[in-house]
């Protein structure tokens, strides 16, 4: 008899065990957010200037590269057209010609558009401020309301769903002092 009770007795200690950490897991439940950063840099001017101004010197420099090309291609096809009459000295020089014209053609796509190129120095100029902006704001916003995590719903994220009363982004847009007009 005394075994019953010493197994009883254990069991309910068990139970009020598991129900204590049970009720102190949803009290300290961690809260969890999202925000659309797509929305919010739409909703920054100074991000679509920035945009514009990003675009306008990527055409601009593509512009200047095509050029570039379009001569090398020129210049190759009169080549290829006058190499039978060309004596070899002077072929030569022009396949040289031909050649420089090329390298200095990648050199400058490189230079404009390659990792750690102009257009990509020039983002990081114009965008990455912005970004720490909305950043510093979600951190913000995140650290008053107590959210434990901040998912982003814009640009490939895995979040599959998510119920819009979580989502912050609108507030971030506040704590920045933007007023979204609404649609």
């Amino acid at each position: 008899m005394n075994t019953f009770l010493t197994s009883k007795l254990n069991r309910n200690i068990l139970v009020l065990c598991v129900a204590i950490l049970g009720f102190s897991s949803l009290s300290s439940a961690q809260r969890y957010c999202y925000v659309d950063t797509q929305y919010i840099l739409d909703a920054i001017p100074e991000y679509a200037n920035s945009q514009l101004e990003i675009d306008r010197l990527s055409v601009e420099w593509q512009t200047q590269i095509e050029a570039k090309f379009a001569l090398v291609d020129k210049k190759r096809k009169d080549y290829e057209a006058e190499a039978i009459l060309l004596p070899a000295e002077i072929k030569k020089q022009r396949e040289k010609e031909i050649n420089d014209l090329d390298e200095k053609a990648r050199e400058l796509q490189k230079r404009y558009f390659g990792v750690g190129g102009e257009l990509f120095t020039k983002r990081e100029e114009l965008i990455q401020p912005i970004q720490d902006e909305i950043f510093k704001a979600i951190k913000d916003v995140s650290s008053e309301k107590k959210y434990a995590f901040v998912f982003d719903k814009a640009n490939q994220s895995n979040l599959l769903f998510a119920n819009p009363k979580y989502n912050i982004s609108d507030l971030v847009l506040r704590k920045m002092d933007i007023v979204v007009k609404k649609k």
